[in-house]
């Protein structure tokens, strides 16, 4: 009730935007821009508004993020628009393509269609001030507020859903935690959950992704840049506000979650305030991921549409690109049928979407989208395949023999499957048991899941953020490899993170690792692999880095675990060991489909 009365309060503030900022007719939409919005701590955000022409109440579609509501798309991210309108025309058409953002919807697709766009700046980026503390309870609050304040404008018909990729999809479980009472619908597309197991530690190894990131995507666009930053290519206002701070002023005016991350080793209250407790997600949800998305965002939407108390929830998985198969026309009807039903209360057959949908993946990017009814997968079939050492392959029996070892900075060991004498399909979650010793206390563990082709070449698929990827990928740090009995599962094992264990040099540990849900129907002939590494995948084929692409391509992204200080040389640089002794053989647990009966 008190988080109620506090919208009332904030939304009588502003009741109406058109009174405090002109309306702009352009390209059959009313477009406010810099809406001020404000804040129950007196800060005033501000948004860009796209509305129909015919002045009514429509159903908002809203977004809240640190990119600057004032950057284009094809501005900001230039490579990324034209390796997108080069494979899918059909994105640019039907659209002027003025007012695309990264990873949020265009307006011009979507306001003829009896839709509000709202574009909120996050508070302390672009023309929002205020202090940078990205995915915080603040940031989620503030987010709650905006939906409250949205559902009060003239223009509104009281529901309000949240759309967008990644942070703009990860903010989305922050708010609908929060309930507020005019959020309608959420669409989380490819956005992580945990940002501890999630996107900054890794099986508790530290990811470098979160510090390249937010002083790459971030930092450029903070409030208070202002003619340092980068231009409107409609209003020709700076994107990043109006005044133009010093860098001392920037600096606090922001938190390094890069920093943050790295200073705290262990899960606890930093990593709790800053992820959610999907048990009160209870919106009706469509959670949507990418099966090449390893290292940050599919574990997230596996995990939020199983925690999440939505009693009406869909689950949707595709393969290519991180931002494609959103803009693509099949993206946008998929999210249109789902909010024409619950903002705009139309029968758009959404109540007869299959509460599972798989792009069921082969090789060479082939997909078949399948209907299911839950996930995992009922009929999944939990195999064990045993670690061989003295053939380094799997089978179906237990194989004792002598220890393995392996260099850590090297390519590991790999553990073949037979040839598929036909079609083998691999769809859910995969976790491995390990039996491990190190030379010193600890030892970081990196698994690949590969696939070969009958000639030995190893078979890779188009990534979220790299474009050749392998099937599978899980971490786990030794020292944290405590497991939570309550959350854990055979086929996905929990860790605390909550106190390391270090390791007796040469004494043996059993690990179980997660590694992240996948899909891939093995052909006959072709052979599945595990590799056991002490370092990062690569597949060996060189930096293959796409044009003007922001960082190295060599199979894992941006995705890398080498800072020194979290994994320094005379712990992580040495030898570690495989083992299979009687009793705690090794093994691989992999989902395994049985064919579909026809």
């Amino acid at each position: 009730m008190s988080n109620q009365l506090e919208t009332t309060a904030v939304t009588k503030d502003v009741a109406n935007a058109e009174e405090t900022n002109p309306v702009v007719l352009a390209d059959g939409m009313r477009i406010i821009w810099d809406a001020p919005i404000p804040m129950d701590d007196g800060v005033v955000l501000r948004a860009d508004i796209f509305m129909p022409e015919k002045p009514g109440r429509y159903a908002t579609i809203m977004s809240y993020g640190p990119y600057a509501k004032g950057l284009s798309f094809q501005a900001g991210y230039k490579s990324a628009w034209d390796r997108m309108i080069a494979s899918n025309p059909e994105i640019a058409e039907g659209s002027t393509n003025k007012y695309q953002n990264w990873e949020l919807v265009d307006p011009e697709k979507w306001v003829p269609d009896g839709y509000v766009c709202v574009r909120v700046d996050s508070r302390g980026a672009g023309s929002s001030p205020g202090r940078i503390d990205n995915w915080s309870k603040r940031e989620a609050r503030d987010l709650h507020d905006c939906i409250e304040w949205a559902a009060a404008q003239v223009w509104s018909n009281g529901k309000v859903g949240l759309n967008g990729i990644s942070y703009y999809a990860m903010i989305q479980w922050a708010a609908a935690a929060l309930q507020p009472p005019h959020l309608s619908a959420i669409c989380v597309w490819e956005g992580a959950a945990d940002l501890y197991r999630d996107v900054a530690r890794h099986g508790g190894i530290y990811c470098e992704f979160v510090p390249s990131w937010f002083h790459r995507q971030v930092v450029p666009l903070q409030h208070g840049y202002g003619e340092r930053g980068s231009r409107s290519v409609i209003t020709g206002k700076p994107v990043a506000g109006a005044e133009t701070l010093d860098e001392q002023e920037l600096v606090a005016n922001r938190v390094d979650p890069g920093k943050e991350t790295l200073e705290r080793p262990l899960d606890g209250d930093y990593y709790r305030d800053h992820t959610p407790d999907l048990s009160r997600v209870v919106v009706p949800l469509l959670s949507s991921g990418n099966w090449g998305g390893m290292g940050l965002h599919p574990r997230g939407n596996f995990e939020g549409y199983l925690a999440a108390n939505s009693p009406q929830k869909w689950l949707e998985v595709h393969g290519d690109s991180h931002f494609t198969p959103f803009y693509r026309n099949e993206g946008v009807e998929l999210q249109k049928r789902f909010f024409g039903q619950f903002l705009q209360e139309r029968d758009t057959g959404w109540t007869r979407q299959p509460p599972v949908q798989l792009h069921i993946r082969r090789p060479g990017e082939h997909f078949t989208v399948r209907d299911e009814q839950e996930w995992p997968l009922a009929r999944t079939q939990w195999t064990r395949f045993y670690l061989d050492p003295g053939k380094q392959r799997m089978g179906r029996e237990p194989v004792e023999g002598d220890s393995l070892s392996y260099e850590t900075t090297g390519e590991g060991l790999t553990f073949l499957l037979p040839p598929a004498q036909e079609e083998l399909e691999i769809t859910g979650p995969v976790a491995a048991r390990l039996v491990v010793s190190s030379e010193t206390t600890d030892a970081d563990v990196f698994l690949a899941l590969r696939l070969f082709s009958p000639d030995g070449e190893e078979v890779l698929f188009v990534g979220s953020n790299d474009p050749q990827v392998p099937i599978g990928l899980g971490w786990l740090r030794a020292s944290h490899r405590k497991l939570d009995p309550a959350r854990s599962l055979p086929y996905r094992p929990f860790h605390t993170h909550d106190e390391l264990q270090p390791l007796t040099p040469n004494e043996k540990v059993v690990l179980d690792i997660e590694i992240w849900p996948t899909c891939i129907v093995v052909p006959p002939g072709y052979t599945l692999a595990l590799n056991v590494r002490g370092c990062d995948y690569d597949h060996g084929r060189g930096d293959i880095r796409l044009a003007n692409a922001m960082y190295k391509m060599t199979g894992v992204g941006p995705f890398l675990h080498a800072n020194p200080t979290d994994r320094p040389a005379a712990v992580f640089g040495g030898k570690n060991r495989l083992h299979f002794d009687a009793g705690i053989e090794p093994f691989l647990l992999l989902p395994v489909i049985p064919p579909e009966k026809r």
